[in-house]
C-alpha cells in the first residue's frame, strides 16, 4: 500500500510525527520492530519514573517520624519492578489507542530503506513486504552506548534496559557515567539499600549542568551514602568470578572495585546500522544522520529525527523535531499555512529525577560568560522556602542568570524538591524574550516551590524579600 508519510520507529519522535502527519491530512503508516512507544515509554523515561516513585515512597516511610507519623515498611524489589513494567505496558497501549484514533496503520517488523519511496519490512515470522511512502521519516532512536572496556553481557555488565528489570536486587552496583541515566539508577538502587559507586570520567558529576548544581548534587548523594569517583576511568572489567571486578584509573592511581553488577551509563548510540542508509547514500557523521533545520537528509524524500540525529537525546526534543519535520513537509505540499519555526536548542529544558531533582534550561553561568555576557546571578536556597520546609525537603536552590545590560533571561538551574515541574516558566519566559522586570511584576502564588524562581530573580537584582 502507498502512503503519504511512513515513519520508521514509534518512539516519542516517531509516534508524535505520525499523529501530526495524520492531523494534517496525510495518509500515514508507522513501522515498529518491538513495542509501540519505543524506548521512552517501554524502557526509558516512563518506567524509570515509576521506579523512582517507589524509591521516594520508601524514603518517605523511612522518615515518617519527621512528619509525626509512625510507619514502617520493607521494599519488595520484584513488586517494584512489576509495577514499573505495568505502567510501561499501560502507556504503550495508550499509544496503540492513539494510532487507531488517528487512523494510522501500524506495521510490526524491522524496516529497511530499499529505494526512493520504499521500505522493506521483515516481520517476526520472517515474512517481508514493501511499504511505499512519498515521505519517509527515520525515527529509529538510540540504545545504551557500549565502550570496548565494558562490553555488555546483559547479566553482569548491563545497560539501562536490564537495570530496570533485574530478577533480584543486587547488593552492590558500580554505575559508570553520571548523566541523567546513571544518576537516576544510582539514586534508585541506593534508596533500596544497594551499595552504589558512581564512576565519572570528567571532573564533576552531571557535567552538562551548571557547576553549582554539580556540587550540590554530589553533596546530597554522598550524604545518602553513594560513593562518587570523578576524574576516573574504567580500564577493564573482569566477570570471570562472582560478580564483577572493575579496574579504575583515578587521579591518585589505579583502584579495583568489586560489585554484583556494573551498569554502563555512558550515553546513547544511534540505531542507524542495517536500515539501508548506505544503499541510498544518506549521509552520516559520528554515528548520527545529518539533517537540515527541517530534518531533511541529503536524499530527497527522506528525513530523520530524534536520537538518531545530532543534538540532545531527549524525548521532548524528538517529539518537537517530529512536529517541525511534518509541518515543513505539509507546508511544501500546501497542507499547512506557514513554515514551522526551527527549534532553538539553547531553550530545551533538561530534567534529572533523582533526589533532589535537577531541572535546567539555557546558559550555565560559565557558558554565559564564555558567550561574552556580563551577568547578574541570583541564588535562592530552598531552605528559605516555606513550602519546601513544610514538605520536609529544604535541600537545594534555584539559580537564575540574567544579562546585566538588557535584563534578558539567560538561564535557570534548579536542584530540589519537585523542581522538574517548575522549569517551564523559564522556557516560556525565554521564548517570549521576557526580562527580569516582567517576571517580578507577575504575582507568583504563595506558598509554592515555583515562587522561588521569583525569589531568585529578586536576589539577582538586589531586591530580595525572603533572604
Amino acid at each position: 500500500m502507498a502512503y503519504d508519510v511512513v515513519v520508521l520507529g514509534s518512539g516519542p519522535g516517531g509516534y508524535v510525527a505520525a499523529i501530526r502527519a495524520s492531523q494534517l491530512g496525510f495518509k500515514t503508516a508507522i513501522i515498529e520492530k518491538e513495542s509501540l512507544g519505543g524506548i521512552c515509554l517501554n524502557w526509558g523515561c516512563i518506567p524509570t519514573k515509576a521506579l523512582l516513585k517507589s524509591a521516594q515512597v520508601y524514603n518517605d516511610i523511612k522518615h515518617a517520624q519527621d512528619y509525626g507519623i509512625e510507619a514502617s515498611g520493607t521494599p519488595n524489589f520484584e513488586a517494584i519492578i512489576k509495577r514499573s513494567r505495568s505502567v510501561a505496558d499501560k502507556m504503550s497501549k495508550g499509544v496503540n489507542f492513539l494510532m487507531r484514533k488517528n487512523k494510522i496503520d501500524v506495521i510490526m517488523g524491522f524496516g529497511t530503506l530499499k529505494a526512493k519511496g520504499q521500505v522493506e519490512v521483515k516481520s517476526a515470522d520472517g515474512k517481508t513486504q514493501i511499504v511505499e511512502g512519498k515521505h519517509i521519516i527515520i525515527a529509529t532512536g538510540g540504545r545504551s552506548r557500549e565502550l570496548p572496556t565494558m562490553k555488555q553481557d546483559g547479566k553482569k555488565i548491563i545497560g539501562y534496559r536490564e537495570a530496570m528489570s533485574l530478577p533480584k536486587q543486587p547488593k552492590s552496583i558500580i554505575v559508570v557515567g553520571s548523566g541523567a541515566i546513571g544518576i537516576e539508577f544510582g539514586y534508585f538502587y541506593n534508596s533500596l539499600g544497594t551499595k552504589v559507586t558512581i564512576v565519572e570520567y570528567l571532573p564533576r558529576i552531571v557535567p552538562v549542568e551548571d557547576e553549582d548544581i554539580s556540587k550540590e548534587l554530589e553533596k546530597n548523594l554522598k550524604k545518602q551514602g553513594i560513593e562518587i569517583l570523578v576524574n576516573s576511568e574504567v580500564t577493564g572489567v573482569d566477570t570471570s568470578g562472582e560478580g564483577v571486578k572493575a579496574k579504575i584509573k583515578t587521579a591518585n592511581g589505579e583502584v579495583e572495585l568489586q560489585a554484583d553488577i556494573l551498569l554502563s551509563a555512558v550515553g546513547v548510540a544511534a540505531n542507524i546500522e542495517g536500515i539501508g542508509l548506505e544503499t541510498l547514500g544518506i549521509k552520516t557523521d559520528k554515528g548520527k544522520i545529518l539533517v537540515d533545520k527541517y530534518y531533511k537528509t541529503n536524499v530527497d524524500g527522506f528525513y530523520a529525527i530524534g536520537d538518531c540525529v545530532p543534538g540532545q537525546a531527549l524525548a521532548h526534543v524528538a517529539s518537537k523535531e517530529g512536529i517541525v519535520c511534518v509541518e515543513a513537509i505539509a507546508h511544501a505540499e500546501g497542507k499547512y499555512k506557514h513554515q514551522p519555526e526551527p527549534i532553538d536548542y539553547n531553550n530545551v529544558p533538561g530534567c534529572t529525577y533523582c533526589y533532589p531533582e535537577i531541572a535546567s534550561v539555557g546558559y550555565t553561568e560559565a557558558k554565559a560568560k564564555e558567550a561574552g555576557y556580563e551577568v547578574r546571578v541570583g541564588k535562592f536556597p530552598l531552605s528559605a522556602s516555606g513550602k519546601a520546609s513544610a514538605a520536609g525537603h529544604a535541600e537545594g536552590f534555584v539559580k537564575v542568570i540574567f544579562d546585566a545590560k538588557y535584563g534578558e533571561w539567560l538561564g535557570t538551574h534548579m536542584i530540589g524538591y519537585n523542581v522538574t515541574e517548575i522549569i517551564s516558566e523559564t522556557v516560556v519566559g525565554r521564548k517570549l524574550e521576557t526580562t527580569y522586570h516582567e517576571v517580578l511584576n507577575s504575582i507568583h502564588p504563595h506558598p509554592t516551590i515555583s515562587e522561588s524562581v521569583k525569589d531568585a530573580i529578586e536576589v539577582a537584582y538586589d531586591e530580595a524579600i525572603h533572604l
